[in-house]
């Protein structure tokens, strides 16, 4: 039989957000890989399939991460090409920030073999619940905090703006600590469009079934001086509300035609 993969995502609380579609073919699979984000996930993951391999240990203290996702790809596409179906599990949503997932699709559908990504809850989702906000009222602005620093891109003040990664800023490798001056060179750049005093929020979604999700205010002059971990996310209220073009809402009232 030709191999397959299907890749999918745990949700942000594992346990109580892994869909019955992702949960299915988890069981289905005849080889499952899986990425876990801490021990408890880990465990869990194993508990549901004890054959299961840990995609963790491709991690090393000052590797590369390209180096490291390249090779959790070529261990997910391995048991591909030898024909088996293979399920690979990252946690969270599969397609968001985890480059290996994209990249086994890539190379497992270029070889002729199918290849399919599963929707699941990512962190963006539970911040919208959790902090309130809409995206639809005021909009809203995603980067990764380091390609939105290196790329200056820009920025409305009218909208919300969520920088994800923003505790491994500028961390190549598998980085655990926030240094704080490249925090100071992100707050020289978010100055050039909020004040010093504009509130601010480091944002954390729960991964547990219980407890609540982290939501720490400060304002954007002290930034740099709160503590952050791998999971940390900026969140930046609008400063200003949006403006209404006058003419062009008035022909938007007009009757149609």
């Amino acid at each position: 039989m030709p191999g397959c993969l299907t890749i999918v995502g745990t949700g942000i609380r594992f346990g109580v957000q892994f869909t019955p579609e992702a949960h299915a073919a988890f069981l289905r699979a005849d080889r499952v890989l899986h990425l876990g984000a801490d021990p408890l996930m880990r465990e869990w993951l194993s508990t549901l399939r004890p054959d299961a391999t840990s995609l963790d240990s491709f991690y090393a203290p000052g590797k590369e991460r390209t180096e490291t996702y390249r090779e959790m790809v070529n261990a997910i596409l391995a048991p591909v090409y030898e024909g088996w179906d293979v399920c690979a599990v990252f946690y969270g949503h599969a397609g968001v920030f985890v480059s290996p997932s994209h990249e086994a699709i890539r190379q497992a559908r270029a070889a002729g073999y199918e290849a399919t990504m599963l929707p699941a809850i990512s962190a963006e989702d539970c911040l919208f619940a959790d902090l309130g906000i809409d995206p639809g009222r005021t909009g809203c602005q995603s980067y990764e905090a380091t390609n939105f620093l290196l790329t200056h891109r820009p920025v409305d003040a009218a909208a919300v703006l969520i920088l994800w990664q923003v505790g491994v800023l500028g961390e190549w490798g598998h980085g655990r600590k926030t240094d704080r001056r490249r925090l100071e060179l992100l707050v020289d750049r978010l100055l050039e469009n909020f004040p010093a005093e504009h509130e601010v929020i480091l944002y954390e979604a729960s991964p547990y079934p219980v407890g609540d999700a982290i939501a720490a205010r400060t304002s954007l002059g002290r930034l740099a001086e709160r503590r952050m971990t791998t999971a940390t996310t900026l969140v930046v209220p609008p400063r200003e509300p949006a403006r209404t073009d006058p003419m062009v809402r008035d022909l938007l009232r007009q009757p149609p035609r």
